[in-house]
């Protein structure tokens, strides 16, 4: 039996879900929170080792770079599979056979001998993770208020920005100290903690209706949102985005070795920047809720390209300044391209934030391996470069949406409203 339901204090209707500021809305953002920090701890944590795991396996940067792509790869073929699992299923057990079995895989990627073993075990990894992007935001848009749909998608992101620094900065000490695989495993056992506190603390849907969608129906509900401008651009947002910034993070320690002669313990330091991804996904949902949420991703666009321009200036702390910049904008333009994805979707929610999250994926399989070509062949110019050009592609989709999409519907529904009596 489901609790007791509250009406919409909008509309005044009953809303079935969990209403904002009750114990279910918050033990629900709670949840998603640790489920994020799970997932993203373990499928991060080789990034900070990068440099300690191309000496200890003698492999180039570019090839160690391939531990964060096998898992990201793996992930991105793995999400839309996903959805339909938690059509069937639910969102919550799904979720939770996602990260139990990438759990044991990461435990087998951290005691694999070889290198081959290792990236064999990371794209396992990164299947089984794939569960926990392909249906949160699903999840939180179908039991929450739409009018709270900004704030819980910065939340779950939030979460993800926690993971990431666990993953980072963690790891790369203990494995400067210790030995790179004493540091992931170590990252694997606070994620285990924190997928513990996801069972817990999320509770039962009360919203969620079992369905089993035929091949056709799914691929029936897959081109349904390709067919949508919106969703297309948002894709591409997140593809574009993601994979410079993956770049950014995958070979800033090189770069830093190499430049200022830095341990890699005070190198790994730089991913606190981080932190400003929880300020600042949150702010830019509510900012998307405020303004055109259009407008919102070209300025904070706009503000990752001056940023990561600022990491070449030969300065460590106008590079810290520039990298904190960039993360927060780009955690921001997540938080509002992400939520706009489940928002529009067309042919099924949870299908679209797949969609989304098969893009961004892969854009950060693709680019951040690309990233560590043009390191090798330009230093660390060439990756900024690359980066600061797949986000101006992003920047000039989005204005082409604004100027042929969202303003002709803008000023369509103004002339319907001004029409009527």
């Amino acid at each position: 039996m489901h609790p007791p339901v509250t009406p919409d204090p909008q509309t005044g209707h009953i809303w079935l879900g969990h209403p904002p500021k009750t114990a279910g809305f918050r033990r629900l953002l709670a949840g998603l929170f640790f489920a994020g920090v799970a997932t993203f701890a373990q499928l991060y944590s080789p990034q900070g080792l990068l440099p300690l795991i191309a000496a200890d396996l003698e492999t180039t940067a570019d090839q160690a770079a391939l531990l964060v792509s096998a898992s990201t790869i793996g992930l991105a073929a793995a999400v839309i599979p996903w959805s339909f699992v938690g059509d069937r299923l639910g969102r919550k057990p799904a979720m939770t056979i996602s990260i139990v079995a990438a759990c044991l895989f990461g435990i087998g990627a951290t005691l694999a001998p070889s290198f081959g073993a290792i990236l064999a075990f990371r794209v396992l990894e990164g299947v089984a993770l794939g569960g926990v992007p392909a249906l949160a935001m699903a999840y939180l848009n179908e039991e929450v208020h739409p009018a709270s749909a900004g704030q819980t998608a910065g939340t779950f992101i939030a979460g993800t920005v926690i993971g990431g620094l666990i993953g980072r900065i963690i790891a790369a000490p203990i494995g400067e100290w210790y030995h790179w695989r004493i540091g992931m495993a170590v990252v694997l056992a606070l994620a285990v903690a924190s997928a513990i506190c996801f069972l817990l603390l999320t509770p039962v849907a009360r919203k969620f209706t079992p369905t089993t969608t035929s091949l056709r129906r799914a691929v029936a509900s897959i081109t349904t949102n390709l067919r949508s401008p919106v969703l297309n651009v948002m894709y591409l947002q997140g593809m574009l985005l993601m994979g410079g910034f993956v770049a950014v993070y995958n070979f800033l320690g090189f770069h830093l070795l190499d430049e200022f002669s830095l341990p890699v313990s005070v190198v790994s330091l730089v991913f606190l920047a981080y932190l400003m991804g929880t300020v600042t996904s949150p702010w830019a949902g509510r900012m998307a809720t405020k303004y055109r949420p259009s407008q919102v991703l070209m300025v904070l666009t706009i503000t990752m390209i001056a940023g990561v321009l600022l990491t070449l200036v030969p300065n460590i702390w106008v590079l810290f300044f520039g990298l904190l910049v960039f993360t927060g904008a780009f955690f921001g333009a997540h938080s509002v391209a992400s939520g706009w994805a489940g928002a529009a979707a067309e042919g099924g929610r949870a299908q679209s934030t797949s969609l989304y999250n098969l893009y961004y994926y892969a854009g950060s399989s693709l680019f951040g391996w690309l990233g560590g070509i043009f390191l090798t062949g330009y230093g660390w110019l060439g990756t900024v470069l690359m980066t600061a050009g797949l986000a101006s592609v992003a920047l000039v989709a989005t204005a082409l949406l604004y100027v042929f999409v969202v303003q002709p519907r803008i000023k369509a529904a103004q002339q319907q409203n001004a029409s009527q009596p």
